[in-house]
């Protein structure tokens, strides 16, 4: 271990590293590969936990459009984050921190800060080893108190961004005993026009990875179905690993059964063994198998729910829909997501939306698709079909009250028509005097006080709740009475904030300011969306609606 002081290392932090890359494409999964793994590690008795690295020079997630990168999840300490964070909470049901996300512009950031600052003592300050350092002491810290700790690196191998990091790793090898650190590679293995599994796309990958210092420990086929007996030899020839080292990743029904087949495969009880902890696990018996149960729980009903976005990309909503699918395992129900296109809701989508069994609209920044939201929202309203309001769904449901119940003519948020007559959605007065944007952002864990004996008291059974949030724009104090009138209730507040509304003249009408999804799992389902989904359980049958019905 480096002893260097410049480095911080402290050598107590940590106990078992696994660092995951990946190779000839991404997206190929090698984030739910390493979540399956430290869910069934967690199975057997061990604190894990995991670092995302993503070799971007954004400092975090929080500026990218979701057609880049996916959503911004957010974290309970307001850090803004890859989506594949998220993956890591659901899976391991644990809450990570903004520590847990590694960014090349949060690494060179903080190494430029401290050369300004003078701490490199006249050095000249370099990728290695003053990049290559602090990355290795955010991983080591992050890793604090953690039996197991996964490192996902983003992209894919020879990739010119991720080549500080991979150099980062090939140091780590060094400064690690041998059973302390393990190194497993997830490559492509497609087919070809006559069936057959090549290996020639994981060869060159894993020739890439030697080619600078790493070696792998493990191999992880992605392919449509399992990896032939003979295709594993092969890889297992050319790459140098052990034939019982490669594991096949096959493509599934559902990502949260992926940790059924990385336990059928193995791949777990391999990593223990060669971490050397297989003798401290939980004998087989006595693991958890609470993940089997639910993942395959039978769904006895069925329905259909409207998203209502402007991101025809899945990805920009990926925790609503894992959140509806938490709801669905706990009600044991199969919820479809109809997607609605907020921009063409009147010309595309009305029968879409009108065969719907409830309703749900996201969050978003931008003026893009508010229209939309507000016809989208009004239908629900007006059809008593059940409701969902997500941070700007929620403002967007005051909009629409203010609009078309109180005939506030174009009434609107200031953050999206600054001219409006009726600004009912504005920065609070004590936000004008903050200049910086970010400085004006709510983000992360907050509590909410909620008024008893209303909808929102029954949805989380308590007279508070946590939960995340994101939005710089609240609703205009000067409207509150005003808003309170004809059905419309704000039953959760936190100080001056409104925090959820409801319709007292509507079976289910729910918005939230936060972002419940964030703090959903499969073991935890999110408590509006499981209200969601036993109101449309019990809502008339949508097939009987007008689908002429004006939007």
């Amino acid at each position: 271990m480096p002893t260097d002081p410049d480095t911080g290392y402290d050598p107590s932090l940590g106990r078992k590293f696994v660092f995951v890359t990946g190779g000839v494409m991404s997206g190929l999964g090698k984030g739910i590969t390493a979540a399956s793994t430290g869910r069934l590690l967690s199975n057997a008795g061990f604190d894990v936990t995991a670092v995302k690295v993503d070799p971007y020079l954004n400092v975090d997630a929080g500026t990218m459009n979701p057609y880049e990168h996916g959503e911004v999840y957010v974290l309970k300490d307001g850090g803004e984050v890859d989506l594949d964070l998220g993956n890591y909470e659901r899976f391991l049901g644990t809450d990570m921190t903004f520590d847990h996300n590694v960014t090349t512009g949060k690494t060179y950031q903080h190494v430029i800060e401290r050369e300004r600052a003078g701490d490199y003592l006249g050095k000249t300050v370099q990728i290695i080893p003053h990049v290559t350092d602090d990355i290795k002491r955010r991983i080591r810290e992050a890793a604090e108190g953690s039996d197991v700790c996964l490192i996902e690196i983003g992209g894919t191998v020879g990739d010119i961004e991720s080549m500080p990091f991979l150099e980062a790793l090939r140091q780590f090898a060094h400064e690690e005993d041998d059973e302390d650190i393990l190194f497993a590679h997830v490559t492509l293995v497609p087919y070809s026009k006559n069936g057959e599994q090549k290996t020639k796309p994981t060869q060159h990958s894993v020739k890439e990875l030697r080619s600078i210092g790493l070696q792998p420990d493990v191999l992880v086929g992605r392919c449509e179905d399992r990896l032939d007996p003979e295709t594993k030899e092969k890889i297992a020839l050319f790459c140098d690993v052990p034939t019982d080292a490669v594991f096949s990743n096959p493509d599934v029904e559902d990502i949260y059964h992926v940790p059924l087949v990385v336990e059928d495969e193995g791949l777990d009880e391999y990593v223990m063994e060669r971490l050397g902890i297989a003798d401290e696990a939980l004998p087989k018996a006595e693991r958890s198998t609470e993940w089997r149960d639910l993942v395959t729980r039978d769904r006895e009903d069925e329905i259909d729910v409207a998203l209502v976005g402007k991101y025809a990309l899945e990805d920009a909503y990926m925790s609503i829909h894992e959140a509806l699918k938490h709801a669905g395992i706990q009600t044991e129900t199969e919820v479809n997501v109809l997607w609605v296109d907020a921009d063409e809701t009147r010309e595309e989508h009305e029968k879409r939306l009108a065969s719907a069994d409830a309703v749900v609209v996201p969050g978003g920044f931008g003026s893009r698709g508010t229209d939309g939201k507000v016809a989208a929202i009004r239908y629900a309203r007006e059809n008593d079909v059940p409701f969902l309001g997500l941070c700007l769904g929620f403002q967007m449901a005051v909009v629409e009250h203010a609009r078309n119940v109180l005939g506030l003519e174009d009434a609107h948020s200031a953050e999206i028509d600054a001219d409006t007559p009726h600004p009912v959605i504005d920065l609070l007065p004590e936000q004008y005097e903050t200049e910086e944007m970010g400085g004006t952002m709510r983000l992360g864990a907050h509590e909410t006080d909620i008024e008893p004996d209303t909808l929102a008291a029954r949805v989380y059974g308590a007279d508070s709740c946590t939960e995340r949030h994101r939005h710089r724009y609240e609703v205009n104090p000067e409207y509150i009475d005003q808003l309170e009138t004809d059905g419309l209730v704000f039953s959760g507040r936190a100080d001056n904030r409104m925090e959820i509304l409801e319709r007292a003249d509507h079976p289910f009408f729910f918005g939230t300011q936060a972002h419940p999804e964030f703090r959903s799992r499969p073991d935890r389902a999110s408590p509006p969306f499981v209200a969601l989904v036993e109101a449309a359980l019990g809502s008339t049958d949508t097939t009987e609606r007008n689908a002429d019905v004006r939007l």
